[in-house]
């Protein structure tokens, strides 16, 4: 994760501290707005768990698409992020292009960089512990670090959520592979679905604003609306194309607003 020398945009409001502060961030439990290292291990647990136990569903849907057990749990231990597995298994499964699918899992997984860049500050981990960090930067990890009031409740929530998922998920993603003859058709169980519903879950309260969730409509739009048409992989690199168009035209309409209240003023 790369240092930056001020707090991320929106960090400090979020959770009612003045942007930038970070002797606040640095506070001890005892300080204003801290929250108890017991809250945040009971949250950081609850999502560890019940996002961890996906991995079954993963298991099953790599050894649907033809991959070995072998293969299947390098992906879990190697890659570590859901939504780009569950992509790259999906469109080898519907016959994609091996080299489309890795792409598509790859642009996917990249958000996580922007993750660990606004983690980076919050945590303030000393450089020798940040790339084991970096491997547990995802999306579970950043939406229970960030509302943290504090860096010790931040770091707290990062490493309980970060290690109960990586050792469930690792888990359960061997468990799953290994009962997929078991379960038989695993299409029918619709268990592919499991790991896109538990994000969008973690998602929808992150979107607060009007231009972030009319972002998420567009793209959730242009998923499925290019998904019978394109090879497999292909739909999910297209949909980010909402997010600067989206903030084009937010920039334009303000643009013309200003534009609008100075002649106005000017009268």
């Amino acid at each position: 994760m790369a240092e930056q020398t001020t707090l991320p945009e929106g960090v400090g409001e979020a959770v009612g501290i003045p942007h930038g502060s970070a002797t606040v961030l640095g506070a001890k439990p005892d300080a204003v707005g801290a929250k108890p290292d017991s809250a945040v291990v009971r949250d950081a647990l609850g999502v560890g768990i019940a996002v961890g136990l996906s991995g079954f569903a993963f298991g099953v849907t790599s050894a649907g698409s033809g991959l070995s057990l072998l293969q299947t749990c390098a992906l879990s231990l190697a890659v570590f992020t859901g939504a780009s597995q569950f992509a790259l298994v999906g469109a080898l499964a519907a016959g994609g292009n091996p080299y489309t699918a890795a792409a598509g899992a790859f642009f996917l997984g990249v958000r996580n960089s922007f993750y660990g860049l606004r983690l980076s500050q919050l945590l303030a981990l000393p450089r020798a512990l940040r790339p084991f960090a970096a491997q547990w930067v995802i999306d579970e990890t950043t939406a229970v670090t960030l509302p943290q009031p504090t860096r010790r409740a931040a770091r707290i929530g990062f490493a309980v959520t970060g290690l109960t998922l990586y050792v469930l998920w690792n888990l359960t993603t061997l468990l799953g592979a290994l009962g997929a003859e078991a379960l038989g058709d695993t299409d029918a169980w619709g268990l592919d679905a499991a790991s896109p519903a538990v994000f969008l879950a973690l998602l929808a309260p992150m979107l607060k604003s009007t231009t972030e969730r009319i972002t998420a409509a567009i793209a959730v739009l242009l998923a499925l609306g290019l998904l019978p048409v394109l090879p497999a992989g292909v739909p999910v690199l297209l949909p980010a194309l909402a997010a600067p168009a989206v903030l084009f035209l937010s920039g334009r309409r303000k643009g013309t607003s200003r534009d609008t209240a100075a002649a106005e003023e000017n009268r």
